[in-house]
C-alpha cells in the first residue's frame, strides 16, 4: 500500500527545471538589398508580360493576314471550277473549226478568251495562281498523278500531261494539279548531286 501510494504520489518533473533554451538570433535584415530584390523580380515580371504580349501581337497580326488571305477560299474553289469550264470550251474548238467559224462565232471565241484572262488576273490580284507544271519535276505536295505514261525523252517522274491545272492561295494548295508523269527515262538527278567519277583510268 505504502509502496502504491509512494507511486501514485510521485511529483511530476518540473518544467522550470529544463534548461532555458533562446531563439536564434536572426539575422539583421538590409532593407536595401530587399528592395533590390523585389525590383528584379518586378523586372523580370514586366519582360516576360512585355514578352507575352508582343507574342500575342505577332500571332493576332498572322491570324489577320491569313484570315485575310484564306477567307475566300470556298468561294475560290468554286470560280476557279468556272475557269475549267471556260478552258476546256476554249479547248474543244481547234484552230481548223476556228478558221471555218464566221465572224460571229469568232468574235464570241475572243469574248471567251478576253473573260478567261482577265478572271485569271482577277484570281492572282487575290492571292490565287495556277499551277500548270508541264515539264516541271512531280511534286506529291502540288500535284495529283492521274497515269504515268511511257516517255524515255525525258527523266522518270516529269509532268508529260496536265489533265487539269492545279491553284494555290497564298502558300497553299487551293487545288492540285491533275498531272500524267513519264516512266522509262533517265531519274532525275537530286539537287547537288555530283556527277559519277570515272574509274576506268581513261
Amino acid at each position: 500500500m505504502t509502496d502504491t501510494t509512494a507511486r501514485g504520489t510521485q511529483a511530476a518533473p518540473d518544467p522550470t527545471d529544463q534548461p532555458a533554451t533562446f531563439p536564434a538570433e536572426q539575422p539583421a535584415v538590409d532593407p536595401m538589398a530587399e528592395l533590390a530584390r523585389e525590383a528584379a523580380d518586378l523586372k523580370d515580371r514586366l519582360l516576360r508580360t512585355l514578352a507575352d504580349m508582343e507574342n500575342l501581337r505577332r500571332r493576332t497580326e498572322r491570324e489577320v493576314a491569313d484570315a485575310r488571305v484564306y477567307a475566300v477560299t470556298n468561294f475560290a474553289r468554286d470560280i476557279v471550277g468556272v475557269a475549267d469550264s471556260m478552258e476546256r470550251a476554249m479547248k474543244a474548238l481547234d484552230d481548223g473549226l476556228r478558221a471555218k467559224a464566221d465572224e460571229g462565232v469568232k468574235a464570241l471565241l475572243d469574248g471567251v478568251e478576253l473573260t478567261e484572262r482577265e478572271l485569271l488576273k482577277v484570281l492572282e490580284k487575290h492571292g490565287i495562281t495556277k499551277l500548270e507544271p508541264q515539264g516541271q519535276k512531280f511534286d506529291p505536295n502540288m500535284h495529283q498523278a492521274m497515269f504515268e505514261m511511257p516517255d524515255a525523252s525525258v527523266p522518270a517522274g516529269t509532268v508529260v500531261q496536265v489533265v487539269q491545272p492545279g491553284y494555290k492561295i497564298g502558300e497553299r494548295v487551293l487545288r492540285p494539279a491533275m498531272v500524267g508523269i513519264a516512266k522509262g527515262g533517265p531519274k532525275q538527278a537530286a539537287a547537288g548531286d555530283a556527277p559519277a567519277n570515272d574509274n576506268s583510268g581513261h
